[in-house]
C-alpha cells in the first residue's frame, strides 16, 4: 500500500479566470512539475474522477449550484463575484474534478488504500459559502469531503485544518452549527476576507481561530499553532483529518505579509500526521488551496508532501 496518493487531472488546468489573475494555471504546472521530481517517485498519481451534484449539494444551497451551473459560458468569462471569481468555459469540470478528487480521497483513506492523499486541483475552494462563490472560489471541496466522509462513510467527528495565509470563511460558515464538523485555521489578521476572530468558535467549540499579525515568523506560528490550534484538534479526536494546504503565508508569497518559510510547512503537516497517528490511523485528506508566488508555492508543496510521505 502506497503511503501517499496524489489525485490531479489535465481539465483543472482549464479554469482560466483572465489574464493576469494570481490563480492561474501555472500555479498547478508548479505544484505537479515539484511532484514530478525522483524524491517522489514512490508516489501513487490517480485521475480526479468527476464530483457529482449530490457531492456538492452536502454543502452548497440547490440554488446556488444552479446558478453556477447556468452561469458557466461557452466562450470568455463570467464573473461569480464582482471580478475575483471568474468562469470560463473549463471551469465547470475543473471545480466538479476538485469535489470528485476530494471524495475520491476520502474514499480511499476510508477503504484502506493509502494513510494519506494530496489533491492537486484548482481552483481552490474555502472562501466558497454555502450559498456564494468568493475569493476565487467557486465549490469549496474540503467542507464538501468532510461532509461526505460524515454523511456518506458515517463517520463522527470530522475536523478541516486550514493553514491558508487567508481566512476560510465559507468552511467555517458551513461548519458554525455542525458540531461534528470541526474547523481550525491559522490566517494572517487583518487581511481578506476579514473573517476568522477568535471569538468565532461556533456552536460548540468547534471552530478554533489562530488569527496571526502581520510579519508573523516561525517561532510565533509555531508558538500559537502548539498553545492555541494543536490541543484543541486532540480534544475532538478527528476520524479523519481534511487539510486545506494554502502556501500563501510563505515569505515569497506577493498576496499576504507572513514570514513563513519552507520548514514550517513540513512542520505543522507532521505535527498534524503525528495526531492523525493517534485519533484516526494515520488518515489524512490534503487538498490544495492558494499560495501565488511560484517559487514559495513549489517549496512549500515540496515540504507539505515530503511530511504526509514521513519523510
Amino acid at each position: 500500500m502506497p503511503s501517499t496518493l496524489v489525485y490531479t487531472h489535465s481539465a483543472c488546468l482549464n479554469h482560466q479566470p483572465g489574464p493576469h489573475h494570481p490563480e492561474s494555471p501555472e500555479r498547478l504546472k508548479t505544484v505537479l512539475n515539484t511532484l514530478r521530481a525522483p524524491e517522489f517517485a514512490a508516489l501513487e498519481w490517480r485521475d480526479a474522477p468527476m464530483g457529482t451534484l449530490e457531492q456538492v449539494q452536502l454543502i452548497h444551497e440547490q440554488n446556488f449550484i444552479d446558478e453556477v451551473a447556468d452561469i458557466a459560458p461557452t466562450h470568455g468569462y463570467m464573473p461569480l463575484d464582482g471580478g475575483d471569481t471568474v468562469m470560463s468555459p473549463g471551469s465547470w469540470e475543473a471545480v466538479m474534478r476538485c469535489v470528485g478528487a476530494a471524495c475520491a480521497g476520502v474514499d480511499a483513506v476510508l477503504g484502506g488504500e493509502a494513510r494519506n492523499v494530496f489533491c492537486a486541483t484548482r481552483p481552490c475552494g474555502h472562501h466558497a459559502e454555502p450559498s456564494r462563490a468568493m475569493g476565487f472560489c467557486i465549490f469549496n471541496q474540503a467542507a464538501i469531503a468532510a461532509a461526505y466522509a460524515y454523511d456518506v462513510h458515517k463517520l463522527e467527528r470530522v475536523a478541516v485544518v486550514d493553514f491558508d495565509v487567508h481566512h476560510g470563511n465559507g468552511t467555517q460558515t458551513a461548519f458554525y452549527n455542525r458540531p461534528e464538523l470541526f474547523y481550525a485555521s491559522s490566517h494572517q489578521s487583518p487581511l481578506y476576507p476579514g473573517t476568522g476572530a477568535a471569538a468565532e468558535t461556533g456552536v460548540s467549540h468547534n471552530i478554533v481561530n489562530v488569527p496571526l499579525p502581520p510579519g508573523c515568523d516561525s517561532a510565533l506560528f509555531r508558538t500559537r499553532i502548539e498553545a492555541e490550534m494543536l490541543p484543541a484538534i486532540r480534544h475532538f479526536e478527528p476520524e479523519l483529518i481534511i487539510i486545506s494546504a494554502g502556501f500563501d503565508a510563505h515569505r515569497l508569497d506577493p498576496l499576504a505579509a507572513l514570514r513563513l518559510d519552507d520548514s514550517d510547512f513540513h512542520w505543522i503537516t507532521r505535527e498534524l500526521t503525528r495526531i492523525a497517528d493517534e485519533t484516526c490511523d494515520g488518515r489524512i485528506v490534503s487538498i490544495l488551496e492558494g499560495g501565488y508566488s511560484a517559487e514559495g508555492l513549489s517549496g512549500g508543496t515540496r515540504a507539505h508532501v515530503r511530511a504526509l510521505m514521513g519523510l
